[in-house]
């Protein structure tokens, strides 16, 4: 499947240097995405999900250190690409919902300047063409008397309309890959939802491949087509959502799958599943299973190397071929 993904990485790394030593912040990342597809990659906070991201669009910090075996949108190598081109492809072909609108968006422009700049920028039209794009792209995710928000700035909108604008600038120049950092976050359930149905109709609408960071594992039982989970910089198990869901073969996930109450089964008042420990230090780097010393079924050969299994729709890093019940 790989073969025709629309954004296809393998073995990705990044390695930020510390007064300590090199953290590995992402770690042996393998993943690919496919038209029309939507991928959520999932895990606690710190755990690389934004960092991968932002390492697909090149926006990591000048000192990280981005190494891959294979990074390629649409068969084009980026780890090869130039600085021109790779603003040339952002924000054109590959556009990024950023986690929080209120520090991404430019306090000092007015949002109409925001979100025509890309599409100036790609020459996709001239600056009336670019107002109507704004405009239709505003009432288009639900914002009212979308003409005359233009003029407005970024502490005049909610955060709710602000997530909104952001959604609608990275669709400007219509992105064949969209890649969105935990979009709801910091939003109430009720605006969550609505912005989770938005990303699917315009996914629908537009044809895009969507790559969606998320820590919720109830918004990737309602949107995601495949799942990836990612523990201590790596993808720890990787599948089609419903394999994931059914029949977690990680620890990790088993214990992130515990966590959630289900309807009408988990009894009111009873605690839920937790899991012990913290994440290790990810300074210097890890010997065999980062999970390991909060996994309760962790034997000895968790220390040396772990190997991936695959069994089709399902991938996972672990010694044991089934997480006992």
């Amino acid at each position: 499947m790989a073969g025709d993904a629309l954004l296809d990485i393998r073995h990705l790394a990044v390695r930020i240097p510390v007064a300590d030593g090199p953290l590995h912040a992402v770690r042996d990342v393998s993943l690919n995405i496919h038209r029309g597809e939507t991928l959520c990659v999932v895990g606690e906070s710190g755990c690389g999900k934004s960092l991968t991201s932002l390492a697909t669009m090149g926006l990591l910090p000048p000192t990280a250190v981005r190494t891959a075996e294979r990074l390629a949108f649409e068969g084009e190598d980026l780890l090869r690409a130039k600085p021109a081109r790779m603003r040339a492809l952002r924000g054109d072909r590959m556009a990024m919902i950023f986690q929080e609108p209120m520090t991404s968006l430019n306090p000092a422009w007015t949002i109409g300047e925001q979100l025509m700049e890309p599409f100036l920028y790609h020459g996709k039209g001239n600056r009336r063409a670019a107002e109507a794009r704004a405009v239709e792209l505003l009432e288009r995710v639900g914002i009212a008397a979308a003409g005359s928000r233009l003029a407005q700035y970024p502490h005049e909108l909610s955060g709710g309309l602000r997530q909104r604008v952001m959604i609608a600038m990275a669709l400007m120049c219509g992105p064949d890959l969209l890649l969105a950092d935990e979009p709801t976050t910091a939003l109430d359930v009720t605006i969550q939802a609505e912005i989770l149905r938005l990303l699917a109709d315009l996914q629908r609408e537009f044809g895009m491949a969507l790559l969606l960071v998320t820590h919720d594992l109830g918004i990737v039982a309602s949107v995601a087509d495949r799942v990836a989970v990612m523990y201590a910089g790596e993808v720890v198990e990787e599948g089609t959502t419903e394999a994931v869901f059914a029949a977690p073969r990680h620890p990790y996930t088993r214990g992130l799958l515990s966590c959630i109450p289900i309807p009408g089964e988990t009894p009111r008042g009873q605690p839920l599943g937790t899991i012990p420990g913290t994440v290790p230090s990810l300074v210097g780097g890890i010997e065999g299973c980062a999970f390991r010393d909060r996994c309760a079924f962790a034997r000895e050969d968790c220390a040396r190397t772990v190997p991936v299994k695959d069994d089709g729709p399902h991938r996972w890093r672990c010694v044991l071929e089934d997480v006992p019940a």
